[in-house]
């Protein structure tokens, strides 16, 4: 590993997709520093065998799937009034066009508008605390994404990869425009290029692509780093986004990074926040939990 993650006092975390791969090794740096970690996935036998192995728990969350957002946050605000901490990790990547349980495309349905609900809907717990974080994982292949306006879904051209990107624009656009509309410290991270299990894919030539780019990849371990730096680091504020320092900040230590022209882009996030909350139903502000 490279180096060590500062101490801080949070209580509470949750990280999204942390039953493996970066999200695994990040809900593992937090437990370790005492806190109350919740794993949040879809899988209860990894789910529940990942928090067994670092004490923390394991709760139900479907990101593709709207219900379960909401099933996820009623239990989380009927147990506990504050929320220091959200790692919005959980994603997908490069996959054939498919749908969520909601109609969404998949990519841009579980890596970002999951997300943004999932966010919104524990708002009254993270507002509360006075110090929370929000943490939303990114890419920085967000540098060459767009947001199709016109086809945010996909459905007159697909590209797993372009949908893939995106995605994490939308993450970008997404974590910085919380951070002007929230009492909370809103960041992000990238964990530059690491072997996880993400990229699954049954296109032959595309394993090996992917293979061959994991070469110089570093460890699930490292790559959580920038997520812990962000989520723990005394010099955090919002806005700040963390990567690799290394080459293309594919590897290395956790360091400031820029994000792109596209992702500070600030008419496109006030734009894409309005549809986003249109099409989750989850409006920020005014935001209630069915009974």
């Amino acid at each position: 590993m490279y180096g060590t993650v500062p101490y801080m006092t949070e209580r509470i975390a949750i990280v999204t997709g942390g039953a493996g791969g970066i999200g695994y090794h990040t809900a593992l740096g937090l437990a370790r520093q005492d806190r109350q970690v919740i794993i949040a996935s879809r899988d209860r036998v990894r789910g529940e065998a990942a928090a067994t192995r670092i004490g923390a728990a394991w709760w139900e969350l479907n990101l593709g799937d709207l219900a379960s957002v909401r099933r996820f946050a009623h239990r989380f605000l009927a147990a506990y009034a504050e929320l220091d901490l959200l790692i919005n990790n959980a994603g997908v990547m490069a996959l054939p066009r498919s749908v969520t349980a909601d109609g969404f495309e998949r990519q841009f349905g579980v890596n970002h508008l999951g997300h943004f609900a999932l966010t919104g809907l524990l708002l009254p717990a993270l507002t509360l605390s006075g110090r929370s974080r929000v943490v939303t994982v990114t890419s920085g292949l967000h540098r060459r994404g767009r947001i199709d306006f016109d086809d945010l879904m996909g459905e007159r051209r697909y590209s797993k990869f372009g949908a893939y990107m995106q995605s994490k624009l939308a993450n970008v656009l997404f974590a910085l425009e919380l951070g002007r509309r929230a009492p909370i410290t809103s960041v992000l991270a990238h964990p530059g290029v690491a072997h996880t299990d993400l990229a699954r894919t049954g296109n032959p030539l595309r394993s090996v692509l992917i293979a061959l780019a994991r070469i110089s990849a570093q460890s699930a371990e490292a790559g959580a780093l920038p997520l812990l730096h962000a989520a723990t680091g005394p010099d955090v504020v919002t806005g700040d986004a963390y990567g690799p320092d290394g080459p293309g900040e594919r590897r290395g230590a956790p360091t400031r990074i820029a994000v792109s022209d596209r992702g500070r882009d600030e008419e496109d996030a006030r734009r894409l926040w309005a549809i986003s909350e249109q099409l989750t139903g989850v409006r920020y502000g005014t935001v209630s939990i069915p009974e």
